[in-house]
């Protein structure tokens, strides 16, 4: 069956993690994605690690069924190819600094007036106007800027979050946008200009803190796995040293909680427990009860109760659990893809779709279809040896 963007041409000079992460997404679902690389060395991310049989973990995370065209774009004749090139894609995506595009003539409103179909798509960490458009942007800082980083670790200390939150809150908004933009073009005719800021993005994820301290309220507070406001909500540890985490929502699960887990039905109705607020204030006390209780079981002795009380409830997993986790394998969400060190296990994407399979191609070398995708814009064998020898791929 064909998929959703089969048809669809992006070019993304693109690094690190946002932009990569959105055009994986749109090369997951068909598109053919050309990623701009610098010759030689390409993508930075490539090198970040050696971790995946000696290529960068996260270079290979985003950037699966893509195309590598390595162009210097620092030399006329490689920013001609790339034009050319842009002349017949869909969208354009980048994540270069603010304003170096339009440097280089491709910025929204030149490439519009010759391509008034195209789609272009801005990453930056904060978008291309304002006060901040030029401050450096990592996730890390990101994170602390929007205020991420205040609602997130213990009370003593504030962490980041373990994975590249900015970043990937921008990607999906990238990518949700493209699709909206083409979508959009059906029935128009006419591209559009999509500009998305990675503190825009992780601030829309901050909603729920931002209204609960809306008007100078006490933010949420820091309570590490626990929840801010609920309890008993998150990690508590088993007799046999592991951790089970475990929520409850409402009143009726917390009287079940009592009765079946606890088995101890008389603290439904303590005065000191018996609603969340109250529940919440007295968190340590609680939680000492709970651990006393939990003391004189094993871990999956604690979830086989959870279970069955109906009580929401998770195993504290390690990251290479999640290789073997009998759900995903059960419901066969690995592939196996193609990559410059051989054959790698991946994780499709979310959202099974009973209509198309997802593109799973492999992830490309540095400059890997330069040749092929010169021959495609018309340049001889002798036009490619030229440019090579140039250094401009």
């Amino acid at each position: 069956m064909p998929r959703p963007l089969d048809g669809i041409t992006v070019v993304s000079l693109e690094h690190a993690i946002a932009a990569p992460f959105c055009t994986r997404h749109l090369a997951d679902l068909g598109a053919r994605v050309i990623k701009v690389e610098r010759p030689g060395t390409g993508d930075f991310a490539r090198d970040y690690d050696h971790r995946t049989k000696g290529l960068a973990s996260h270079f290979v995370w985003v950037n699966r069924s893509k195309e590598s065209f390595a162009l210097d774009l620092k030399q006329p004749h490689a920013r001609a190819a790339l034009k050319e090139l842009i002349a017949k894609a869909d969208v354009l995506v980048q994540n270069l600094a603010p304003g170096a595009a339009a440097r280089m003539g491709l910025g929204y409103e030149e490439l519009s007036a010759r391509h008034p179909r195209l789609v272009v798509c801005d990453i930056s960490g904060y978008g291309n106007d304002g006060p901040y458009r030029d401050k450096k942007a990592y996730d890390l800082l990101i994170q602390s800027e929007a205020a991420f980083l205040s609602i997130t670790g213990t009370p003593e200390e504030p962490s980041k979050a373990g994975n590249s939150i900015a970043d990937i809150a921008a990607g999906v908004y990238a990518y949700t946008s493209i699709l909206a933009a083409l979508l959009q073009r059906q029935q128009t005719g006419c591209g559009s200009h999509i500009d998305v800021s990675m503190l825009e993005a992780l601030g829309e994820w901050m909603g729920f803190p931002m209204y609960y301290a809306y008007e100078g309220q006490k933010p949420p507070t820091r309570n590490g796995a626990s929840h801010a406001t609920i309890y008993p909500y998150g990690p508590f540890e088993a007799g046999d040293g592991k951790t089970v985490m475990l929520g409850l929502q409402n009143e009726r699960e917390w009287k079940l909680f009592c009765e079946k887990v606890l088995l101890q039905p008389e603290l439904a109705t303590d005065a000191r427990f018996d609603l969340n607020p109250k529940r919440s204030e007295n968190r340590v006390e609680l939680k000492r009860i709970i651990l006393r209780a939990f003391a004189e079981l094993s871990s999956e002795q604690v979830i086989a109760r959870l279970e069955e009380a109906q009580i929401a409830n998770a195993h504290v997993n390690e990251v290479g659990d999640l290789w073997n986790h009998p759900q995903l394998k059960a419901r066969q969400r690995f592939r196996t893809i193609g990559s410059p060190a051989g054959e790698l296990a991946a994780l499709l994407p979310p959202g099974a779709n009973n209509t198309f399979e997802y593109r799973m191609d492999a992830v490309p070398a540095v400059g890997q279809h330069s040749e092929a995708i010169l021959r495609e814009l018309g340049r001889s064998d002798v036009d490619i040896s030229a440019l090579r020898t140039a250094g401009a791929i």
